[in-house]
Formats: structure tokens, C-alpha cells, sequence
């Protein structure tokens, strides 16, 4: 089930940390910025989020000359078969979009990675913007325009519709963290538009690089550096958007700042904020001025909790602010579970406030009370 308040209050470290207690045998993977994947393929450049299944990382596509999202999932073998049903999934989403016209996340790639905790499967996604919660925080909790609201529930529509009539999938963890702009708000956080310079030397792994005469000592040549250069430059140049197009998978990862974690017990588990982590906010004016000039297409992302109509994983299903009523009372859900979820967040987006936020007594916890209101 996915949860928004995440960690235990015993818990020694923050909703902004992983922690360290899971980067052990069949946990998270350590990967360090410069650190690459499939031989070159992928260069780490920054942290984007973390979530309970894996974590997220912005690098550079060597053979594209492109941003991508990654994300490194836990070696257990559960992690594994999760991140192999997710992939499945996104695999119909993405051979059902070839124009890229249903406001869904792509999968680009994925492989095994092999490290000190174990295999790990990895998956590349374009590179996406600010998620939906980052933007309502932008407006410090005081909603957007309804025209505004009207128009990313426009796109979300699009992809609920793909998603359930033409493939029959239930997203089954849909919230304003699972749905990204395909822009970052603030430009200046934007990696092609900030000027920020790559990062190509190649950290040595557990990760063998073949050996070629073209790259040494797992760093590559001045002339491949600056052929890379070239082409990341060139990539910006014809840029004309105010911020990246960005990837998910996503997948949901922790936003920057923000105190909601989410999927503390199932699904893929991240909260993910395109902008990579470490930049201070802005004064309220500006950020607010920026929350109402950003493009609000965005996409739906997060597809490790989801199934199909004819094909279901678990019953216990949806963060508990968006879950819906045959969910709380045990009964059979489909693609209308989604809709309920959706409905919630027009709600949120419009007045910065949840809907549903249910608070646990001494005789009873906080899923109960849903059951307990319906009942009424």
C-alpha cells in the first residue's frame, strides 16, 4: 500500500535521506556522482530522490547526448520481480505511444547493474520536470487558478484514458507526486539551461568497463570529453523551452523539501522532483510568479504499484489521503479506484488543502476512520 507520512517517528534520519541502514545485501545500491552504468552508457550527475524500492538519479546518456532519469532498485529478489512486473507495464505504455501523445512516462532502457549488495535492476526514463505537490508548494498551499487546474487535469484525463480503455491498466497510486510537469518551475534549476558543466570522468565500480583503446583507466579521452561537450551543448542551443524535458519513475521520488513521504510500504516508492537536490528557495513573490508562468503539461508516472483490470497484485492499494471507498472497505476495485484518486487531487490543486486526511484515536488508527465515515 502506498503511504504519504513514510518512516517511523523512531527512525533516525529524515523524509530528505534514505538513511544508511538499507545499503546492505539486497538493498539499495551506493552510487556516487560519476559513477557509470552498462558500460558508459550512463553517468551519474546528481541526486534526484529516494524512495523505499530504489533510487533516483539524473545522468547523462553518453550515446544520446541527453538527461535521462535512472533509477537503481534494491537487489532482494521481491525488489527484483516488482521492478520486472513495473517494466513489463511500462513496456505496453510505451509500445502503444510512439508519438508520445498520452501524457504517460517512457521507459528508455533498462539493464541489471551488479554491485557489492547485489543485482540490481535499473531503468531510464526521459527527464522530467517539478511533480504536482511541488508546484501546489510553489503557491505555499493556497491552490491555483481554476483555468490552471483545468488544464493539467486535461493531460491527466488523457493518460487515465489511455491507460485504462486502450490497456486496461490501473495506475492504483495516482497523487499530485505521481503526476510531473514535463518543465521545471524555477529555470535556474534546469541542468541544460543553468550552464552547469558535465560530469564525465567515470568513477571506478563494481561495474567492469570493457577495455578499449578509445578509454583508459575507465576515464574517457579530451577527444571524447570534448565530442561529448559539443554535443550537450548543441542539445542546449536548440532548447527553447524554459526547463528540461524530464523523466520520471519515476516513478514518484522525494521532493526537495518537502516533509510527505511516500509508498513507506509497497509500490516503487518515490516522490521525485526533476530539479536536482540541493537549491534554496526563492522569496515567496518570485516563487509564486513562477508556480503561474510555468507549462503545466505533465505526465503520469510511478508505475510500480500498478496492474491490470484482469490481473490484480494486492487489495491494499492508494496513499491513504486518495484512497477510495471499496478500497477502504475491502472490496473489488478498478480503473474507477484511479478516478477517485484524480478527483482528490483537482481538489488539492485548487485549494492547497487534501481532501480526505484522516487522524488515528486511542481505539482505532487512521485506516479505520475511512472505513468508520463510510459506514455512516
Amino acid at each position: 500500500m502506498a503511504e504519504e507520512d513514510g518512516r517511523s517517528e523512531s527512525s533516525n534520519y529524515t523524509s530528505e535521506d534514505e538513511g544508511t541502514e538499507d545499503y546492505r545485501r539486497g538493498g539499495y545500491h551506493a552510487v556516487r556522482v560519476g559513477d557509470s552504468f552498462k558500460q558508459g552508457a550512463y553517468i551519474v550527475q546528481a541526486k534526484l530522490g529516494w524512495g523505499h524500492f530504489s533510487t533516483v538519479w539524473l545522468a547523462w546518456d553518453t550515446v544520446h547526448s541527453r538527461y535521462v532519469a535512472l533509477k537503481v532498485q534494491k537487489s532482494a529478489q521481491h525488489y527484483t520481480e516488482a521492478a520486472m512486473d513495473e517494466i513489463k507495464i511500462l513496456k505496453q505504455i510505451a509500445e502503444g505511444d510512439a508519438d508520445d501523445t498520452r501524457c504517460v512516462v517512457k521507459l528508455l532502457d533498462h539493464f541489471k547493474h551488479s554491485g557489492p549488495n547485489g543485482n540490481h535492476v535499473c531503468m531510464v526514463f526521459e527527464f522530467l520536470g517539478d511533480n504536482l505537490l511541488t508546484l501546489i508548494k510553489y503557491t505555499d498551499y493556497r491552490g491555483i487558478p481554476l483555468s490552471k487546474m483545468k488544464e493539467i487535469c486535461r493531460y491527466v484525463l488523457i493518460g487515465l484514458d489511455y491507460l485504462h480503455r486502450d490497456l486496461s491498466i490501473i495506475h492504483t497510486d495516482l497523487k499530485p507526486e505521481n503526476i510531473l510537469l514535463k518543465s521545471i518551475i524555477d529555470p535556474t534549476k534546469d541542468p541544460l539551461r543553468s550552464g552547469a558543466p558535465l560530469i564525465l570522468s567515470i568513477n571506478k565500480s563494481e561495474e567492469p568497463l570493457p577495455v578499449s583503446p578509445a578509454r583508459s583507466n575507465g576515464v574517457f579521452t579530451q577527444n571524447q570529453k570534448k565530442k561529448i561537450r559539443r554535443k550537450a551543448n548543441n542539445a542546449a542551443a536548440v532548447t527553447s523551452r524554459s526547463a528540461a524535458t524530464m523523466a520520471g519513475d519515476a516513478d514518484g521520488l522525494e521532493d526537495n523539501g518537502d516533509s510527505r513521504v511516500v509508498n513507506d510500504c509497497g509500490g516503487s516508492g518515490e516522490t521525485h522532483s526533476g530539479a536536482p537536490q540541493g537549491h534554496r528557495r526563492g522569496s515567496r513573490a518570485t516563487r509564486k510568479r513562477l508556480a503561474m508562468e510555468v507549462d503545466l503539461w505533465c505526465k503520469i508516472v510511478d508505475f510500480g504499484n500498478a496492474c491490470w483490470t484482469y490481473k490484480q497484485f494486492t487489495n491494499d492499494i492508494q496513499t491513504r489521503q486518495y484512497r477510495c471507498p471499496e478500497v477502504i472497505l475491502g472490496s473489488k476495485y478498478s480503473t474507477s479506484a484511479d478516478m477517485w484518486s484524480f478527483a482528490c487531487i483537482c481538489f488539492e490543486l485548487a485549494t492547497g488543502d487534501v481532501l480526505f486526511d484522516p487522524h488515528s484515536g486511542d481505539n482505532f488508527d487512521r485506516d479505520e476512520v475511512g472505513a468508520m465515515e463510510l459506514s455512516l
